[in-house]
C-alpha cells in the first residue's frame, strides 16, 4: 500500500531507529512525513513530546544533554561538564555547566538547573567540538585544551581540586597539544597562571 499511515508509520520507525529513539520534527519534515502523522503516533502512545521540536520512543532513557543542546542551540557543555566528556575528570556531574555569547538571555538557561558562563563572541567559538553523549548522540563542547583554559580562567568558582587532577589526566594523554593550550593560554591572558601548573607537571 503507498500513500496513508502504513507507509508513514514505517518512515517514522525507521527514523526512530536511525536516531536511538529521538525525533526531531525537522528529520520528519525532511523525510516528507506530514505534521498529523506525528501527531497520531504521539496520539497512539509511541512517541512522548520532550521538548519543543523534540520527540522520545517511551522505551528510551532521555538523553538530557542533547534535548538540551537541541532546545538551546548557543550552548556549548563546558568547564566540569567538559572535564567529564574529556575524561579529564571521574566526577560525573551533578548539574550540568555551559558557556554562551555575551548577550544571550541566561534567565532560562539557569531555570532549566543549568551553571551559566558568558564570553565575549570572539572567545565563545575559540575550541569548540563536537562530542557524543553517553548515549551517542553528538552535543557542542570545547576541546581539551579550551577547557584547561576555562577552567583556570574560572577557578575561583569550581571545585580547587579539579584543575590540579584534570592537567595531570591531560598531561598522560596521548592526544593532547601543548602548543594548542599555550596559544589558547596568552589569548585568554592566563599564560602565567597556567605554567607554573605545567612546569610542575611536564
Amino acid at each position: 500500500m503507498r500513500g496513508g499511515f502504513p507507509v508513514y508509520t514505517e518512515q517514522l520507525q525507521s527514523l526512530l531507529k536511525q536516531n536511538g529513539g529521538v525525533l526531531q520534527t525537522r528529520e520528519v519534515a525532511r523525510a516528507g512525513i506530514p505534521n498529523i502523522y506525528l501527531a497520531k503516533y504521539v496520539k497512539q502512545g509511541k512517541l512522548e513530546r520532550i521538548s519543543h521540536g523534540i520527540y522520545l520512543s517511551p522505551d528510551v532513557l532521555e538523553d538530557k544533554m542533547f534535548v538540551l543542546q537541541n532546545r538551546r542551540k548557543r550552548i556549548v557543555f563546558s568547564h566540569d561538564t567538559a572535564l567529564y566528556l574529556h575524561d579529564l575528570t571521574d566526577r560525573d556531574p551533578l548539574t550540568y555547566t555551559v558557556t554562551v555569547p555575551t548577550g544571550y538571555n541566561t534567565k532560562n538557561l539557569m531555570l532549566d538547573g543549568l551553571t551559566v558562563f558568558s564570553i565575549k563572541m570572539d572567545l565563545y567559538r575559540v575550541g569548540i567540538c563536537t562530542m557524543k553523549t553517553s548515549f551517542g548522540r553528538p552535543i557542542q563542547t570545547y576541546n581539551m585544551e579550551r577547557t584547561i583554559c576555562d577552567m583556570v580562567r574560572s577557578r575561583n568558582r569550581m571545585d580547587s581540586a579539579l584543575l590540579p587532577n584534570a592537567l595531570k589526566q591531560y598531561i598522560r594523554r596521548k592526544d593532547k597539544k601543548i602548543f594548542l593550550l599555550m596559544r589558547y593560554s596568552r589569548l585568554f591572558h592566563i599564560e602565567s597562571i597556567l605554567r607554573p601548573y605545567l612546569e610542575v607537571l611536564l
